[in-house]
């Protein structure tokens, strides 16, 4: 008969922690290994310093984020912050600890950082900029035209699935982070061209293999991130856009774009998928072109 190995008890903390954030929040796997991650380099910079997680200190957390984060941004040691927040109120909740070291713990101001967007000029010639004589520059340029009217991150993008088109209402469903669904229009250009992707392209392109993905390659995979980073470099080039561009650039332009045009905050955290506004917030700053039209046309002096 086989004896069973107990996990140390640190370890067995931990994972209860984990799965407690499971069963709460349905965090993704990979958020739950960020977590996971975070506390165990904590645990391990403890034990050097003769101290254990389920005694640290408030003095033991400031050292242990001054050593990490001296030279990183604001905005790494708040991720961790954040982190160690949520595990020290759990310990505390379950009467693992006595006291929870994070109370007076605040987060750090992080330096205000502006996406950067794309002009609707320069947007426009990089949707134009895909060959629709072809197979793979008509499903580039649908790639294109679905980014920017609906704000997807790329990684939703990439992994969009047939059956999440909705393309009589002119809906897409989207899985974001956190597993959670929401429903975005998508416009009647990129529902016109997703039409002729499906229909004339998508079949040359797979060549007799079947896949579940909307975007797909030779082989018969899904697009990557890195494969559609690269699209987005040779089609601006091909425009003659001298900005450095990403596919997060045109989730940045569809934000602003909308903002500038007079789209209300909350909708366009919606379609954003955003959880906290104070994250869809950041965009105000971008868009000032809509902020100096309504100066001027309002203000007695404008």
């Amino acid at each position: 008969m086989k004896k069973t190995i107990k996990k140390p008890l640190l370890e067995r903390v931990i994972q209860e922690f984990i799965e407690s954030l499971w069963l709460e929040d349905g965090l993704s796997k990979n958020t739950l290994q960020a977590y996971q991650r975070d506390i165990i380099s904590l645990s391990k910079f403890l034990n050097l310093h003769n101290q254990t997680l389920l005694h640290c200190s408030e003095e033991n957390l400031q050292e242990y984020i001054m050593s990490r984060h001296a030279h990183t941004k604001a905005s790494s040691a708040n991720r961790r912050l954040t982190v160690f927040k949520r595990f020290f109120r759990w310990a505390n909740q379950t009467q693992k600890m006595s006291l929870d070291p994070t109370i007076r713990l605040d987060a750090a101001k992080p330096e205000l950082c502006l996406p950067k967007s794309i002009s609707e000029l320069n947007v426009q010639a990089l949707l134009n900029a895909p060959d629709l004589q072809t197979p793979l520059g008509l499903r580039d340029k649908s790639m294109l035209e679905l980014l920017y009217a609906t704000g997807l991150r790329v990684s939703e993008l990439v992994s969009l699935q047939t059956h999440q088109l909705h393309l009589q209402e002119g809906w897409v469903k989207i899985v974001g982070k956190g597993n959670k669904e929401r429903l975005v229009p998508m416009g009647e250009v990129a529902v016109e061209f997703l039409q002729l992707y499906l229909a004339q392209s998508r079949p040359v392109i797979l060549n007799g293999k079947s896949s579940a993905y909307v975007f797909v390659t030779h082989h018969g995979t899904c697009m990557t991130r890195i494969m559609f980073w690269y699209v987005i470099k040779k089609m601006a080039l091909i425009a003659g856009i001298d900005q450095n561009l990403s596919p997060h650039s045109l989730r940045h332009a569809f934000a602003t774009h909308l903002l500038n045009h007079g789209a209300d905050l909350r909708v366009v955290q919606l379609l954003l998928g955003h959880s906290d506004i104070s994250t869809t917030t950041i965009y105000t700053h971008v868009a000032k072109e809509r902020l100096q039209r309504l100066h001027r046309v309002h203000h007695p002096r404008g």
